[in-house]
This record gives structure tokens, sequence and C-alpha cells, in this order.
């Protein structure tokens, strides 16, 4: 074999290599594509199933007030429970349910007339047909109202049940009660209660709302569970809103507790809480009065300057920042204020006798606005 032969050969090897290299590195590139649309659709089916799933565990309609009355009859298999609540809109999703049930081993579900509503979880209603908690009177009703402090609710709450109110406070501000609690609600009542400069660990956290009741007497407990449950409930939709503003709900509370200290009825709580967000943007002192007659657990139409100088880390007028913890219990319209305040410039806000707001820039605008309604008239 020629010089030149032997060269042809070699060339064509070569070429044979390199094709072969190239349909390698074809089937290792469509192999990789392969896997990596394999890895996309598992991880999207099973994020998208898990969303599913989250969204048919959530009530209905949380915001519902309404209550339907529900049959379910004796004998019912957990598939017939779970139809019947689709069917009367109190679920989302039959299946949903009948599998939540099976994975938590829930059992010994009750006959009866049932009233239940679109705004409650499932959880709620699995607790409901467990306990057999059908459609009957209350023994009473609970009001607990807005803006009220937890000596003013261990008020309301002994005299429901017939019991002196210093026992019922102090079990509210008992710290192995206080533990208990935070092991039930462990996403709600966190570490951030405990802080020594919290006045009392429970205040702000019990919602205000009418709480019905079934029994004569429920315990100091069983009522604050109700209560707690239920700021859960009305916070659960905003935990995106809180989270991405990096807030904690300890925070939350607190806010919205200023904001429901200070608005009247008519006042536009948004503003208020636009007012509150510019002076800590600033570095100013929020200088709210209800936080000084907190820290000196009183109640006046009006604080004077020498209340001003009280020394509490509630005192806003001494301390940059929002306080250590809620002064009372907030609303729901405090809430969302305190999430989604108006974008203003407002630096200053002034109550007038007749329950109007008057919001300004500067503290000499404000000086002037306080002249003519406040200092005039007195």
């Amino acid at each position: 074999m020629t010089s030149e032969e032997k060269d042809s050969k070699k060339e064509i090897i070569r070429q044979k290599l390199l094709e072969r290299q190239s349909e390698a590195k074809i089937v290792r590139r469509i192999v990789l594509i392969i896997s990596i649309l394999t890895l996309f659709v598992v991880v999207f089916i099973g994020g998208g199933g898990y969303l599913y799933i989250q969204s048919a565990l959530k009530p209905v309609d949380e915001n519902s007030k309404e209550s339907k009355k529900v049959e379910i009859p004796m004998g019912s298999s957990v598939t017939g429970i779970s139809e019947t609540l689709e069917a009367n809109g109190i679920i989302k999703n039959a299946k949903v349910f009948k599998y939540y049930v099976k994975f938590k081993n829930e059992s010994g579900f009750m006959a009866g007339d049932y009233e239940l509503s679109p705004s409650m979880d499932i959880p709620e209603i699995v607790n409901r047909l467990k306990t057999g908690k059908v459609l009957q009177e209350a023994a009473f009703s609970l009001t607990i109202p807005e803006g009220k402090q937890l000596r003013e609710i261990a008020q309301i709450m002994a005299k429901a049940v017939n019991k002196p109110e210093e026992d019922v406070f102090n079990q509210l501000n008992d710290k192995a009660f206080i533990q208990s609690m935070m092991t039930k609600f462990p996403d709600l009542l966190t570490t951030d209660i405990l802080n020594p400069n919290v006045k009392y660990p429970l205040e702000g956290y019990l919602f205000p709302a009418t709480y019905p009741f079934y029994k004569e007497n429920p315990t100091i407990e069983e009522m604050v569970v109700t209560m707690l449950k239920q700021t859960q409930k009305v916070i659960a939709p905003y935990s995106e809103e809180y989270k991405e503003k990096e807030m904690s709900i300890h925070n939350l509370l607190t806010m919205s507790s200023l904001i429901e200290e200070e608005a009247t009825k008519k006042a536009d709580r948004k503003k208020i809480s636009s007012v509150f967000y510019n002076r800590i943007e600033q570095g100013m002192p929020l200088q709210t009065d209800p936080t000084v007659l907190y820290a000196q657990g009183k109640h006046k139409e009006r604080v004077l300057y020498e209340d001003l100088e009280v020394d509490s880390p509630y005192n806003t007028y001494k301390n940059t920042g929002l306080p250590p913890g809620p002064i009372a219990n907030a609303g729901k319209d405090s809430i969302e204020a305190a999430l989604q305040p108006e974008d203003t410039k407002f630096l200053y806000f002034l109550a007038t006798g007749e329950g109007e707001v008057i919001f300004t820039k500067t503290l000499e605008e404000h000086n002037q606005e306080k002249a003519e309604h406040i200092t005039n008239k007195n």
C-alpha cells in the first residue's frame, strides 16, 4: 500500500471518528433536553397538583356570613358526607375532602342537622362533624368590640361566665397558659409575645367579634382558643402581603392596634397608616397618645404634657418605631390599613371634636389646624 493510500485510509477513519463524536454529542444533547422536559413536566404537574389541593382545602368563601342547614343522614359514608358538603357549597371538592379525612385518619362523624358556612375551612368542618355540634340555640354570645384591651376583654369574659375578673385576667397572663396557647397556635403566637418589654402577651391577639357558645360555662381556655382561631382565620388571607413586606404577625397586629386606637368612625384608616409609615421612614417618633395612656394603664379623654414623660418602651413620644406589642385588639379594617397604607406625604394628623381627622404635611400646618380646632375652642 502506497503512502498516499495509507493517508487516504487514515483520513477516512478520522472522518468516521468525527462523525461518531458529532452523533454522540447530538444524542447527549437530545437526552439532556428530554430529561429537562421530563423534569419540568413532573415539577409542573406536581406543583399544579399541590396548589390545586391547597386551594381545595381553603374555605369556599372566607368572607361569607351565610349559614346553611346541612343534613348528614344516619349511616352516611365519608364519600356520602363529602358529596353532601360539596352539593351544599360548604367545600370546594368532595374528593379532596375525602382524601383529607383518610390521610388525617379522621373518623366518628355524627349524623344530624348542622349549620355550616362557606367561610369554614376543612379542619373546622371536620371538628364540627366529629363533635356533633348540630343546629342549636347558642347558650350565650360573647361580644368583644374593636379597640378593647386585654383587661377589658377579661372583664367581658368574666361577666359572661360569672367568674372573678382578676382570676380571668391572671389566667390570660399565666406563663403556663401562654405556653399552651403558643403550642396550639405556633404560627400565630410566636416568641415575639415573650419579649420582656411586652406588657401582656395576648394583647391584640383576641379578635373583636361576636362568638356564640353552646354551653353555659365554657372554660377560659375554650373561649380564648375560639378567639385565637378567629384571629388566625382573619389574618390568613393576608399572609403573602405581610411576608412580602417582611412584616411579622406581631408587628402587623401592633401597627393595626395603633391605627384602631387613633381612628374615629369618620377617619380614613389608610391615611392614618400612611402617617405612621412616613414617620418611621424619616426616623421620627410616632407620637401617638394612645401608647402613652397604655403605658400608664389609664383611660383619659385628653393627654397632658406631663403624661408624655412616662418612662416606658410603649411611650412613642420618647421612643422611635413601633411599641413592643399591640395596645388593643384591631378589626379587619385596621389590619388592612396596616398592610395597605395610602400613598401620601402626610406626617401629622389631628382629630377634631366633631370626629373629623385633618391630615397635614408640615408641623407649621399641623399647629395652625390645632390652634383653629383645638386651642381656640378650649
